[in-house]
C-alpha cells in the first residue's frame, strides 16, 4: 500500500458474500427501476392494453364509415341539423338506432363508434341546399 492512500482500493478484494448481495440488489434495483420509470409491464397487462387498443380502432373505422356514411346521404345537412337540435346525450342513441355504425355484415353497431360519429357530426357544418328557382 502507498502512504498517500491511493492503494487502499487497488488491494481490496470482496468476499462472496459481498460479491453475492452486490449482485442481489442491483438486479432488484433494476426491477424496481424499469416496473416503476422504464414503462416495463406484465403479460396480463400487456394483453389488456392490445384488447383495449383493438377496440379503440374498430370505434375509430367504425366513426369514420358513420361519418362518410351520414355525409354521402341526400338529406344529410337536414338529418344534421335535426341531430343538432337533440339533446347530447341522445345523439349516440339515434346514430346507433340508424344504423350508421353498425358495418355491413355484422349484426350488432360497433361499441363506442357512436359517441365518436356524434362528435365528428357535430363538429361539421353541411350548408342546406337550397333550392333555385329557374
Amino acid at each position: 500500500m502507498t502512504q498517500d492512500g491511493n492503494g487502499r482500493w487497488a488491494d481490496y478484494r470482496p468476499s462472496k458474500t459481498t460479491w453475492f448481495w452486490s449482485c442481489i440488489v442491483c438486479v432488484v434495483a433494476t426491477i424496481v427501476v424499469g416496473f416503476a420509470w422504464g414503462g416495463w409491464v406484465t403479460g396480463g397487462t400487456a394483453e389488456e392494453r392490445v384488447a383495449e387498443a383493438q377496440a379503440a380502432g374498430r370505434a375509430q373505422l367504425a366513426a369514420t364509415i358513420c361519418v362518410a356514411r351520414f355525409t354521402d346521404a341526400t338529406d344529410a345537412p337536414v338529418q344534421l341539423a335535426a341531430l343538432k337540435d337533440e339533446s347530447s346525450w341522445s345523439r349516440s342513441d339515434t346514430i346507433s338506432d340508424a344504423g350508421w355504425t353498425t358495418p355491413l355484415g355484422v349484426e350488432e353497431p360497433v361499441e363506442g363508434a357512436a359517441d365518436l360519429c356524434a362528435e365528428r357530426l357535430m363538429a361539421m357544418d353541411l350548408p342546406v341546399e337550397q333550392a333555385v328557382a329557374d
